[in-house]
């Protein structure tokens, strides 16, 4: 008899045991002829070989399952041990379609604009996008959307999200708090769409971990980014020097996604925006893409599409 452990490393035990362990119970009841002792977030497998690792693909399969959809329920386990592993890929494949990822509610999260669409292609093929419009677009919903499925599908190994953390000078000192407490009034924005596509447990780990990283823009000085999707938000407020800074941080198998809204620059120097000056000097430099979105792309209640035609 051999035994091996397994350790549920990407998905939340509770999730996976279910309610009253009814998960793991139905999952033992599939595998009669090998032994599981499930202790925190380690299974524990007595057996023969072959069983062992038809167990461990099917745990594999769960895992995935739960990674795409971000749900895991009775009638859940009940398919996917039905189901064998290249059936279950394709009935998903399937089912995603145009999804981007999954939100914890298990809503597809789609590009729903032209423009937003684009985005998702501009990447694909690029480093370093630039995506530049007015607010409510949905230019950083996308990009986190993006993010987050490369690190599910462990193209990168870390999500980076920075921005100009105060407007005017990004003197965070007097605040009180750590430093991520200082930065989250300016972050919420990207908060609230991770917590729309993590479950709240695991983005708590995630950071804890430091595979997702929230860090000022002054604070990047120095630092090579690796195996990442960095994301730098309302880089508007960026200064030139800043923007050159932050782009020269990019690393081995990194992606840059720069967004921003330049009708909103609040420093206090307009012509001094890293945005626009990057802009002018990158646009014609392979491996490098801007996206331009306009009130069209406006994804918020309609009255705001029409606010934003008014003031333009």
């Amino acid at each position: 008899m051999s035994e091996k452990n397994i350790k549920l490393e990407s998905i939340n035990p509770i999730d996976f045991y279910g309610i009253n362990n009814a998960n793991i119970e139905k999952i033992r009841k599939s595998f009669p002829k090998i032994k599981v002792v499930a202790r925190g977030s380690t299974l524990k497998i007595y057996g023969d070989d072959a069983e062992i690792e038809r167990f461990h693909q099917k745990i594999k399969q769960i895992t995935e399952f739960y990674n795409n959809y971000n749900r895991l329920s009775s009638n859940d386990i009940d398919n996917l041990l039905k189901q064998d592993l290249d059936k279950s890929n394709a009935e998903f494949l399937k089912k995603k379609g145009n999804a981007i990822v999954y939100s914890t509610s298990g809503k597809p999260i789609k590009a729903k604009t032209p423009n937003q669409r684009k985005i998702v292609e501009k990447f694909a093929k690029n480093d370093l996008v630039f995506a530049i419009g007015p607010a409510g677009t949905g230019k950083t919903y996308i990009a986190i959307a993006m993010a987050v499925k490369a690190l599910k599908n462990r193209e990168v190994r870390r999500i980076i999200l920075s921005r100009p953390a105060v407007e005017a000078g990004e003197k965070l000192g007097f605040l009180p708090g750590d430093l991520k407490e200082k930065l989250d009034p300016y972050m919420q924005a990207l908060y609230d769409a991770l917590f729309d596509m993590i479950p709240s447990k695991k983005l708590e780990n995630y950071f804890d971990d430091r595979v997702i990283q929230i860090a000022p823009l002054a604070y990047m000085r120095g630092r090579t980014l690796n195996d990442a999707v960095v994301i730098l938000d309302e880089a508007q407020n960026a200064t030139i020097n800043q923007l050159k800074m932050f782009l020269t941080r990019m690393g081995e198998n990194s992606k840059f996604i720069v967004t921003g809204d330049v009708t909103q620059i609040d420093i206090p120097n307009k012509n001094k925006s890293g945005l626009i000056h990057a802009h002018n000097k990158l646009k014609d430099i392979k491996g490098i893409a801007f996206v331009k979105f306009g009130v069209e792309d406006v994804v918020r209640h309609p009255i705001v599409r029409k606010i934003i035609e008014c003031y333009d």
